[in-house]
């Protein structure tokens, strides 16, 4: 084990330096992604519109392949992360949410439906004086 460690030395140091940065970044962007939803987002049975929905098909076409594959990339260095150090479930949940697939609204609304985390987005909300998100 050792040995693999001198071998791989700055591997692992380059992959600590990234495992850091995603973590600082994620205490910075999660919040400031959670305030920006709308607050009667999930007030909805079904999912509202796409926002890039009015642009013109090849566009919405390139957008979404550029989002599904930011995803995927999340989900691999999530996976990554979860031997080495770093916020591995938080990533891999982050590149679900980027992923385009059925159902994953409902998976949305289902995560956000349960009290602890209603109320851990709720608060950040608050502290950045936006309203509480409203559920039916």
């Amino acid at each position: 084990m050792v040995e693999y460690i001198h071998t791989y030395e700055n591997v692992l140091w380059w992959l600590a330096v990234a495992s850091i940065i995603t973590f600082v970044s994620t205490l910075i962007v999660v919040p400031k992604l959670v305030v920006r939803i709308p607050s009667d987002y999930f007030s909805h049975r079904e999912r509202n519109r796409m926002p890039y929905s009015d642009h013109h098909p090849v566009v919405q076409g390139i957008l979404l392949i550029g989002k599904n594959a930011l995803g995927y990339v999340f989900i691999v260095v999530g996976i990554v992360m979860l031997v080495l150090p770093g916020q591995g479930l938080l990533t891999i949940v982050i590149g679900i949410m980027l992923l385009n697939f059925p159902g994953k609204y409902r998976l949305e609304r289902w995560l956000v439906i349960r009290r602890p985390v209603l109320r851990t987005i709720n608060w950040l909300r608050r502290r950045s004086n936006r309203n509480p998100l409203v559920l039916d």
